[in-house]
This record gives structure tokens, sequence and C-alpha cells, in this order.
């Protein structure tokens, strides 16, 4: 359980810095979690192997822009924010930069639209603020927002709609369930036709997406709580499919913490919303998912250590250097691995 056991060394040219220009033709890893055996193919090809009855579940949560650069009513410094939770009405946890610059009651100006107060200093640069606004507050922020890029992306987007998914719905993540960016409107079509079940439950990802794990002992590390929505369609269709033994493949890992943290809480699924702050590391038994549509992960972070929970840690480690000399493309605009 020791954070070094998650390491890999990556260079830099293996950092997918823009996305591709078709979402389908990124490539695709398929391992085998029993065997460890690998496949190299195409994206658009899963459909090969995915079959009639099996369910994909997708999760359609929308990325607010949520990066907003303002400045300091009183200094004029420079601030920026990026919106993690929306708390209640106006109040919403945040991250600042420079957070240390910030103290409760200090003003930020965005706009002649928008301002917001300082209420509450957390830890870790986080401030819960209120903000005062002129109009449509959600309007201003698709206005006004940048996209909350990763850190280690240094290209600027030409196009804002290349870090959403085609099928995202509801607003309210601070950055995308990048799994699913390899799906086309066409390719789930395709899907469909072939008689796989495609179905959407939503979780907003929230501050474990940026936050490194920063303990040895993984054991010890605290996983920020996101919310998470399943619908009663969708926990009837997961439900008849267990009870038929039919596959359900997750899309992502935040699809995953949905179905675990539901299969955990009731052992089956069932129309319900709440927080979740699900930790999935080697040892956990699975009880939802049977398979796993993710990409390749950071090194020493929590979604390493979820899909080493899914397949053997040693498999895991095994494909990402063979994805390495195979070329693929890592993050959040690289390339897919399909855990079977």
């Amino acid at each position: 359980m020791n954070i070094n056991d998650y390491d890999y060394e990556l260079d830099e040219k293996y950092i997918a810095q823009s996305p591709i220009k078709n979402r389908s033709e990124s490539k695709l890893m398929i391992l085998n979690k029993e065997t460890g055996e690998i496949e190299h193919t195409k994206f658009f090809n899963i459909k090969n192997y995915l079959k009639k009855g099996d369910v994909l579940v997708l999760n359609d949560t929308k990325v607010l822009p949520a990066r907003l650069m303002g400045e300091k009513e009183d200094t004029k410094a420079k601030i920026e924010i990026l919106l993690l939770k929306n708390k209640e009405g106006d109040i919403w946890e945040c991250l600042a930069r420079p957070g240390k610059r910030l103290h409760e009651g200090t003003i930020i100006t965005f706009s002649s639209e928008l301002k917001c107060q300082v209420i509450k200093k957390l830890e870790e640069g986080i401030v819960e603020v209120e903000f005062a606004y002129k109009g449509i507050f959600l309007e201003i922020i698709e206005k006004i927002g940048l996209m909350p890029l990763p850190p280690y992306i240094h290209k600027s987007l030409k196009d804002q709609d290349r870090y959403q998914t085609v099928y995202a719905k509801y607003l309210g993540s601070a950055a995308a369930p990048t799994a699913g960016l390899h799906f086309t409107k066409e390719l789930l079509e395709e899907l469909k036709e072939m008689g796989v079940i495609i179905c959407y439950v939503t979780l907003h990802v929230g501050l474990g997406t940026f936050r490194p794990v920063e303990v040895e002992n993984i054991k010890d590390h605290h996983m920020h709580s996101e919310y998470y929505e399943m619908k009663e369609e969708v926990a009837n269709i997961l439900n008849q499919a267990k009870k038929e033994g039919r596959k359900i493949y997750a899309v992502g890992t935040t699809s995953t913490r949905v179905l675990e943290t539901v299969a955990s809480k009731y052992t089956e699924f069932r129309e319900c919303y709440g927080n979740t702050d699900i930790f999935i590391y080697p040892g956990y038994n699975f009880k939802a998912i049977d398979g796993l549509i993710t990409n390749f992960h950071l090194p020493k972070s929590t979604l390493l250590m979820l899909v080493s929970a899914l397949a053997k840690r040693e498999f895991i480690l095994n494909a990402y250097e063979v994805a390495k000399k195979e070329n693929y493309r890592f993050f959040s605009f690289g390339d897919a691995m399909f855990i079977k």
C-alpha cells in the first residue's frame, strides 16, 4: 500500500497536448485482466469487443468553463478561481490561486457582471465564496469562464467542445470524464444497433482530480467527495443485467465510482443521489462492474490505483510500459484502454 508502488517514469513527450482530429481514431489497448494478455487496435473497433446485451455506462456530466480570472478589489492583485462545488444558492467551494492573498471578506471582481466575496478559508488553497451578479449565473460563467484544462496541458484549446463528451448534458464538473472523449455520436449509434445497451449516470468531477496523493501509505489518503446521481430507469437496466449475468462495462473511473458507490451502499442498483468519497485501490471487491474503458493515468494517482484494483497492479504497470513502446498518448487527450 506504499505510494511508490504506483509510480512509473513518463517522459513528457508521451503526454497528449491536444485532442486528435477524429475522436474515435485514438489508439485502444485491450487488456485481459485475467491473463494480462494485450491487444492493440483503434477505438472505433471497441464494437468488436462488445456484444448484444452488454451494458455500457457513461457519465453525462458537462464541464463548467470553471476557471475565472479576476482581481482583488482593494489591491488589484490578480486572482484565479476554479469552481469546484456548488454548496448552496450562490455559495461555491473553489480552488484559489494564489490562496495566500485571500482572507475572509476579500472581494474579487471578474467582470462588470460578476464578483464574489470570500466567506471562509479552508485547507489546501480551498475557499468558500459567495457570488453576486447581474443576470443568470451560469450564462455569465459560460461567457467569461475558461475551460479548466489539467496543469500538464500547456497548449491552449482552440475548440472548447473537445473537452466535452458528445453526450455531455448536466453542467457541474471541474474536469471532463476523459474516457468518454473517444466516443462519437455515430459510434454510439452503431453500438445501439448491435444491441449494446447505453445508459448514463452523473458524477460531477471535483477536487480529487487536481489533488495528488501526498501520503506514503495510500490508506491514509483523503478523497474529496463528489456529487452523483442514478436514475430509476438506469437502476432497472443494471439490476436486470446483473440478474441475467450480462456484462456491465463502465466508461471511465467516474462512472465506476458511481456504480460501485450505489452497489456498495444498497447491494443493488436504485434511484439515488448524494455525495461519494469512495476510494478504490487494490484489495477492493468490485460489486458492480465487469470491465472498464479508461485512459492512461498519472503516476501515483488514485485513478491508477483504481485500475490496479480491477486488473493486477503488475498487469497495469506492464501495460503502461508496453504503451510507451507503442507510442500511446497519455492522460486527458490521450489514448484508451479497455480492461475486460
